[in-house]
Parts: C-alpha cells; sequence; structure tokens
C-alpha cells in the first residue's frame, strides 16, 4: 500500500474499547478464529494512507450501511459478521474520505435478514 501517514483507529465506546483491546476478553466473546480476523482487518486498516484508499483496496469488502448504520461502512469478517467502523470524516464524499485519516470502530455485528445481532459491544 502506498506510503505516508496510516489510518487511526479510535474506539470511542468504553465497553467496544475493553474488549477489542483485550486479546483475551475478544477471543471469549468472539472465537479465536474472528478475534484473529479482526486483528487482521485492524492492521489492514492502519496500512492504508486514508480511509477512501482502504476502501479502493476492497480488503474485506468494504460497504456503505443504511438505516440505524447510517454513515458507518461493514468490512467482512465471516459469512454473516461485519465490522462495522465510522470514519471520522465531515461528509462522505470522496473528498472528505480521501482525507479521513480517523475511524471510529462500532463494534461486529451481524445485520442480515433483517436482524442486527451484535457481538461486540
Amino acid at each position: 500500500m502506498k506510503g505516508g501517514f496510516r489510518l487511526e483507529i479510535e474506539i470511542s465506546d468504553k465497553v467496544v474499547a475493553k474488549i477489542m483491546n483485550n486479546s483475551k476478553k475478544l477471543q471469549k466473546i468472539v472465537g479465536i478464529d474472528m478475534a484473529r480476523k479482526i486483528i487482521q482487518r485492524f492492521n489492514e486498516l492502519r496500512s492504508a494512507p486514508n480511509f477512501k484508499d482502504y476502501l479502493d483496496y476492497q480488503i474485506g469488502k468494504p460497504h456503505p450501511l443504511t438505516g440505524n448504520l447510517d454513515n458507518c461502512f461493514g468490512i467482512h469478517l465471516n459469512r454473516n459478521y461485519r465490522l462495522v467502523v465510522k470514519p471520522l470524516a465531515e461528509q462522505l464524499d470522496n473528498n472528505s474520505l480521501k482525507e479521513c485519516k480517523k475511524i471510529d470502530v462500532k463494534g461486529v455485528v451481524d445485520y442480515h435478514d433483517g436482524k442486527c445481532k451484535w457481538l461486540i459491544p
């Protein structure tokens, strides 16, 4: 990936931060395979110079969300679960996302088939 400043990961929710920042708690809640995938996605996000570039790389099939997750993006973890992140940008247009150097991790959720099953928080 391109050089330069790296994307910062912030976790504003204290409960989510407590889980995501403790590998044993994370593994206990989501299992070892998904914990590894979350850590992998964090590393991939951190390696991008900005959020627009991360979207362009298509790692984890990032896609915009709607409804109660409006202004957030889902990133593939496994068949059903997604890492939900919110770019800390004024707008979600390409120019703003190109300037976006920080995201807020909201948690891990299965939002398929009309459900909204959160593993984290």
